[in-house]
């Protein structure tokens, strides 16, 4: 097994509630490592979200330490962190998160606005066609079917060929062969080596992981 690519150690957030401070995600530490597909599982409300929201940096959490490829993101000034995330962090959520008025070239190009990188439109072409989307190039989400949104997305994600990849419900939105696809998409990216992280609620998209685990009240309760 390879290094860590993501270090999680004795994560704590609270959020204020009306009646103090509610606890989200309790003393959690977790590591995965280049090759393997993690994935959390849990009910709604349980934490998994601000778990994956604080690994990629989007989430400062009170207390603990999160590492991406070596480096501590919460060490970081705003900007280094911003960077570091563009360059190794790539996001793919439940709700695609795409630019309404870009086609699918320009929304699978747009991260090169934050991180400029050789021949990004090139890489986009290649991405474009990977997943099936060569006859879409030109069209706006609104023309998308929900399937095809998600392949856009996680296009997106893999511009940068960022060694970590985290996922939040990518699947919620989707029927089942769309889900499946995905999941596989997933799966294929940690079988080259990448790192995944997935969070769900449904129990049967853990089942493509090679490893899984259950939160519950903020707390891992099994592995």
């Amino acid at each position: 097994m390879s290094d860590p690519v993501l270090q999680i150690q004795n994560l704590k957030k609270t959020y204020a509630g009306p009646s103090g401070a509610v606890g989200a995600v309790a003393d959690i530490s977790l590591s995965v490592a280049g090759g393997e597909f993690i994935a959390i599982h849990g009910p709604s409300g349980c934490g998994k979200s601000t778990l994956l929201l604080a690994s990629g940096g989007l989430l400062a959490p009170d207390s603990g330490t999160v590492s991406v490829a070596g480096k501590d993101l919460y060490a970081m000034s705003g900007d280094e962190r911003a960077r570091h995330r563009a360059a190794r962090i790539g996001f793919v959520f439940q709700q695609f998160h795409l630019i309404p008025y870009l086609d699918v070239l320009d929304n699978v190009v747009a991260p090169t606005m934050a991180l400029p990188i050789a021949d990004g439109k090139g890489k986009a072409h290649e991405l474009i066609s990977r997943f099936g989307l060569d006859q879409r190039i030109h069209h706006v989400p609104a023309a998308l079917s929900t399937g095809e949104r998600q392949r856009v997305a996680l296009a997106r994600a893999l511009l940068h060929d960022p060694p970590l990849l985290l996922a939040d419900e990518p699947t919620g939105n989707l029927d089942e062969a769309n889900g499946e696809a995905v999941l596989a998409y997933l799966a294929e990216f940690a079988a080259a080596g990448g790192a995944v992280l997935l969070v769900t609620h449904d129990p049967k998209a853990a089942r493509h992981a090679s490893r899984t685990v259950l939160m519950r009240d903020g707390r891992i309760s099994k592995t």
